[in-house]
Formats: C-alpha cells, sequence, structure tokens
C-alpha cells in the first residue's frame, strides 16, 4: 500500500472535498473518456446520487459538476474565470472544454439530484453521461467521490484499486504495528521511511517542491483569512470570526493580562480562518479534506510562531508523518465523513496533526504512533451532521478544537515513553466500525443531528 504525500494534502477549492474537488476531478475524468472515443459526442448529463445528492447545493456539487464538465480543474482552479464561465453557461447552455467539440448542457435539465437510495458503491456518487445530436445517451460512466477528493469509476472499486498499484516501495506498511515494526529495524523515523517511499516515485527536487508548496498554500490560506470579514455564503448568515479573534488576540499580546489557555484561541483562530477560506469557495489544501482542512495547518501554524526553537525546516517531517498517519487511516478505515462520520475527517486530520506536532518536537516513532491513536480515540462517534448541508456548522469550530486536540496528544505522547493501552491500529479499527453502525443521518446527509435540531432559515 502506497499512498503519496501529494495524495493526502490536495490543493483545491472549497468547500470539500467529497463534494466539490472530488465531482470536479470524476467531470475531468470524463472529459477525457470522451476524447478517446471514436464517435461524435454533442451533449453532457449528469446525476447526483446519495450524499451528493441530499448536501450537494451546500457543498456546490451542481457547480462542481457544471464547472468541471467546462474543463476547469480543482488543483488550477481560477475563481474569476470560473465565474465568467458559469455565467454564461447558465444562459447559452453549452459547455465547451479543451479538445471537444461544443456540447449541449442545460444546468436546469441535465443535472440531476437524485433523492432516491444511494449507488450500491458508496453513498457519495455520481453518473455522467454522453449524449448524441439527438439528446439520446450514448456513453456513461459511473464515479464515486470516497473522500479527500480521491474519485473511482464503478470498476475500480469493484477491483479494489483505491491505492498506487505501482512497484513495491521500500517500506510498505499497512498498519502502524508494521510501521513500528520497520521503523525500529532500520532505525529510520517515520517521515524518513515515508521520504524514502515517496522518492522511490520522484526525485528530490520534485518532492521538495512539492512540500514547500503544500505549506505555502496552508500558510496563505490562514493568512487569508485572519484579515478577511464578512458573512459566509450559503444562506445561515455565519459571520466570519477569525479576523476578529485574531485582531483581539494581537491587541492583548504584551499586556500581561492573558491567561494560559489563551493559547487555545491562537489555535482556533488559525484554524477556524481556513475553514472559513473553505466555506467561501477559496483555495485550500485537503488534509486530508476540505472539512477538516484548517486542523494541520492550524497545528504546523501553532508550532511555528508559538513554540520556542521551532523551525521550518521541520515542516517537511511534520507533512510526511502526517501523511503516514493518514495513509494508514484511509487505508484500513476511511477518511469520509459520508462514510464514517467526523470521526473520519476531523479525527484523522487531529491523528495526523498530532503524529506530525511529535515528530517535530523530536518523538520516537512509538511516540508519534501514540500521538495519533491518543488524538484519533477521543474523536471516536462523532458524527457528520452540518446544518444545511453547508461546511460552517459545526465544522468551522470543530476544526479549531481537533487542533487543541492535536497538540494536546501530542504532549501527552512526549511526556511518555511511546508505551501505551490502546495501539492505534485498534482505533483505526473502531472508527472503521463504528462508521458501519452509525445511522445514514449522521452520515453527511443533513438529515440528523444539528442539521434538523439548529433553525437554519
Amino acid at each position: 500500500m502506497f499512498l503519496s504525500v501529494f495524495d493526502m494534502f490536495k490543493v483545491g477549492l472549497g468547500p470539500s472535498s467529497s463534494h466539490t474537488i472530488g465531482p470536479m476531478v470524476a467531470a475531468a475524468r470524463f472529459l477525457d473518456h470522451l476524447r478517446a472515443q471514436p464517435f461524435a459526442i454533442a451533449g453532457v448529463k449528469a446525476s447526483l446520487h446519495g450524499s451528493l445528492a441530499f448536501t450537494g447545493v451546500g457543498h456546490a456539487t451542481d457547480r462542481a459538476v457544471i464547472l468541471g464538465l467546462a474543463g476547469f480543474r480543482a488543483d488550477d482552479y481560477d475563481k474569476d474565470k470560473a465565474d465568467a464561465a458559469y455565467t454564461l453557461i447558465q444562459s447559452e447552455h453549452i459547455v465547451r472544454p479543451d479538445g471537444l467539440p461544443a456540447l449541449r448542457f442545460d444546468p436546469t435539465a441535465d443535472l440531476l439530484f437524485d433523492y432516491g437510495p444511494p449507488l450500491s458503491g458508496h453513498t457519495n456518487g455520481l453518473k455522467l453521461h454522453g449524449t448524441d445530436s439527438q439528446g439520446d445517451v450514448i456513453i456513461s460512466q459511473t464515479y464515486y467521490s470516497i473522500g479527500g477528493g480521491f474519485v473511482l469509476t464503478d470498476t475500480e472499486l469493484a477491483d479494489g484499486k483505491d491505492s498506487d498499484t505501482g512497484a513495491p516501495v521500500p517500506f510498505p506498511f499497512t498498519t502502524a504495528n508494521d510501521m513500528l515494526k520497520m521503523a525500529e529495524k532500520s532505525g529510520k523515523s517515520i517521515a524518513d521511511m515515508k521520504r524514502t517511499n515517496e522518492l522511490s516515485r520522484m526525485g528530490y527536487s520534485d518532492l521538495d517542491r512539492g512540500l514547500t508548496r503544500i505549506w505555502e498554500v496552508m500558510s496563505a490560506c490562514i493568512d487569508r483569512g485572519l484579515v478577511t470579514d464578512g458573512i459566509l455564503p450559503g444562506g445561515l448568515n455565519v459571520k466570519r470570526r477569525a479576523k476578529s479573534i485574531h485582531d483581539a488576540l494581537q491587541a492583548e499580546r504584551g499586556m500581561n493580562l492573558s491567561a494560559p489557555h489563551t493559547i487555545n484561541d491562537w489555535m482556533s483562530t488559525y484554524a477556524m480562518a481556513v475553514n472559513e477560506e473553505n466555506a467561501a469557495g477559496g483555495q485550500v489544501v485537503t488534509a486530508p479534506t476540505n472539512g477538516a482542512a484548517g486542523v494541520v495547518p492550524a497545528t504546523i501554524r501553532y508550532y511555528l510562531d508559538h513554540v520556542p526553537g521551532a523551525t521550518i525546516k521541520k515542516v517537511p517531517d511534520f507533512l510526511l508523518t502526517a501523511a503516514a498517519i493518514g495513509g494508514l487511516i484511509k487505508f484500513n478505515a476511511s477518511i469520509s465523513g459520508a462514510e464514517c462520520g467526523c470521526q473520519a475527517e476531523v479525527g484523522s486530520a487531529a491523528a495526523m496533526a498530532a503524529a506530525g506536532l511529535s515528530a517535530a518536537l523530536g518523538g520516537t516513532p512509538a511516540q508519534v504512533e501514540n500521538a495519533a491513536e491518543i488524538a484519533l480515540e477521543h474523536h471516536l462517534g462523532m458524527t457528520c451532521d452540518p446544518v444545511r448541508g453547508l461546511v460552517q456548522v459545526p465544522c468551522i469550530e470543530r476544526n479549531g478544537l481537533g487542533a487543541i486536540k492535536a497538540v494536546s496528544a501530542a504532549s501527552l505522547s512526549l511526556r511518555g515513553d511511546g508505551t501505551h493501552l490502546v495501539p492505534l491500529d485498534a482505533a483505526i479499527e473502531t472508527m472503521r466500525q463504528t462508521g458501519v453502525d452509525m445511522s445514514e443521518k449522521y452520515k453527511e446527509t443533513a438529515l440528523g443531528g444539528l442539521a434538523v435540531n439548529v433553525p437554519n432559515c
């Protein structure tokens, strides 16, 4: 099993990796599929199923599919161009992707929200169709957005192609237990093993550039969120708070009046800045998802700005360690709220951030594994019940608390020697089982929990 650090950390746009980035990726794959056909395609249609239908409008899934079919991609998204194209498509009922003729597509008639039973493969399903000049469907493909921007066709999902199938990597750990054994035998840290695996697939410069860009995008997202105020889109009239909290924290600096727990406010505002940007459709890094995108960058910013002796040279090790833990969780359980609730999103992000911080602070592999376990264990059972299907309430604050838990977990692990009762593998399996048992109402459908108990109109 190999999941690259750049699979776990993808540059994209808000508000959702499963509901925005994934459908846009699926649309891009479908366009490639159409380009390979020997016959002429005159139009396209789409249908959204399961969670993509129930919370699709709140997550801007319809917009993502429309722009994806027009040729826009999440990793190099230009908002101004996308806005102009979106407006034109609404009036012209035509999309113009590169390498294909102009295709008929009326968003009102050709994009269906199917509120019936979800497709059999995954709760986040979409079907894309190509039509002939008479409007008859002549080619179709089913895609599943399985979390974190990962997309599989129905055939790929059935074949189990949910991870890299290339040549074996030097350290092919599939469990935390394997990881610890390999670390002990090799004498390498988790970050070193992960780096060695990455370098078996790419060069040093590509890896270094990629890691640098990931942190630059994360950091820029925090910075934008800390200076932007106003009301978030979507109709809930949620006010951005990161800027005002940050302004107040800066004003208090040097006054010797702050209580020690104020550090939690710093961590929360960093995370909230990211998730407010995400909710507004800004550029974020999935970490491992958009809904949990604030936890890892907030923890890194806390390390860099508040920990004595911190150095940016440790950020690559942080990201590599976090990606190793995220890969284990994704491979053995899930990072998708639609599959396992928010324990799979913010819980996974907190485990990744705790592991990364422990590594940056000099933790042993055993302490790193312990940090991840503590953070994940104390998110078990967390539901995904966003009000009106928007990635705002409770998601934005939840990222702040996830960062606080991550730092606490790392600190606790470093106070010990790595010996602990519950292994990370057990916590991951428990999260998976809890997700299987969890009611569908609490899996990103906005049909239960806060989504129905909070007035939202």
